[in-house]
């Protein structure tokens, strides 16, 4: 039994067939954390969708019917980067609500790990870069509607900069933002983050944790958030498809397993969510994702 609860729900998987995005890879967690021992079924919460109510206290209406009805433009599908349909819908309104359920958890026990999400390239008005939905910006309005936080730090580690993130809460002082990146990467356009860290290619462990973690370690101490929303992203990795940098497995747990140490140390709870990953092997970013699980566990012990 783990010290606190997994969120998965079998329909995260997107549905986008043959395509850089590996779908499957929430379905391939899953059975990995089971088949290995590391969580039992007991272990699991299963998400129902978010309320439309609830996306649209970061969502434009315009935008929330535009995916409900399948309308959008050729533009909107192409700037989307995956094909549409009504089992990706279907996937980021469970991903939202899992991140509600997740960071609902971790205010009890300490810990919250949603096994998709992190969707960080969403604006409110329409998607990006695999992303429709930004279920980490959804999740801190409804415990901020619901009154049971009111500052929310975001730690995103996805190799590519958290545009939508950082747009959405571009004037927001109830809610902190940190991006650490590749800098000569998507997407182009890069809106401030509360502290952006960009990254020179191929920038190695060493490197990455020593910018990382002081910045992480000073922003706690400083804005003293109420809950922490971790995006771990897989694709600093050295052999992702998509990225840039020259970590490894090994260098991402411990990544991983500082920040929420970090948080631990000061009382915050952590909320994850498991962002990017396209290494050539499948195998590879499911088991930087599941490291990630494995990381809370040992912070948590």
């Amino acid at each position: 039994m783990l010290p606190f609860k997994l969120v998965y729900h079998e329909r995260y998987d997107l549905n986008v067939g043959p395509h850089v995005f590996p779908s499957q890879k929430f379905r391939l967690i899953h059975e990995m954390l089971l088949r290995e021992g590391i969580a039992t079924p007991q272990d699991f919460l299963r998400p129902d969708p978010a309320s439309d109510e609830d996306i649209l206290r970061v969502h434009t209406p315009d935008w929330v019917h535009k995916l409900k009805t399948g309308a959008l433009t050729a533009g909107e599908v192409m700037l989307l980067e995956v094909p549409y349909s009504p089992e990706l819908v279907e996937a980021v309104w469970l991903a939202a609500g899992g991140t509600i359920l997740a960071a609902r958890s971790a205010l009890g026990d300490g810990f919250g790990s949603n096994l998709s999400g992190g969707f960080h390239h969403a604006y409110p008005g329409h998607g990006e870069g695999f992303c429709a939905i930004h279920d980490v910006a959804v999740a801190i309005r409804k415990l901020q509607a619901d009154g049971l936080v009111k500052k929310a730090i975001v730690v995103d580690t996805d190799v590519h900069h958290g545009n939508g993130t950082a747009a959405i809460f571009r004037n927001d002082p109830t809610v902190f933002t940190i991006s650490i990146h590749q800098e000569n990467n998507y997407p182009a356009h890069k809106p401030p983050s509360s502290i952006d860290l960009n990254m020179a290619d191929r920038a190695d462990d060493d490197e990455y944790l020593g910018v990382l973690i002081p910045a992480v370690q000073q922003a706690l101490d400083e804005f003293r958030p109420d809950i922490l929303f971790y995006v771990g992203g897989a694709d600093p990795y050295c052999e992702d498809q998509l990225g840039g940098l020259a970590l490894t497995k090994e260098g991402l747990k411990q990544r991983d397993r500082q920040i929420f140490e970090e948080a631990r140390s000061r009382g915050i709870p952590v909320a994850t969510t498991l962002a990017g990953g396209y290494a050539r092997r499948v195998e590879d970013t499911v088991r930087i994702h599941v490291n990630t699980i494995l990381a809370a566990k040992e912070a948590a012990e």
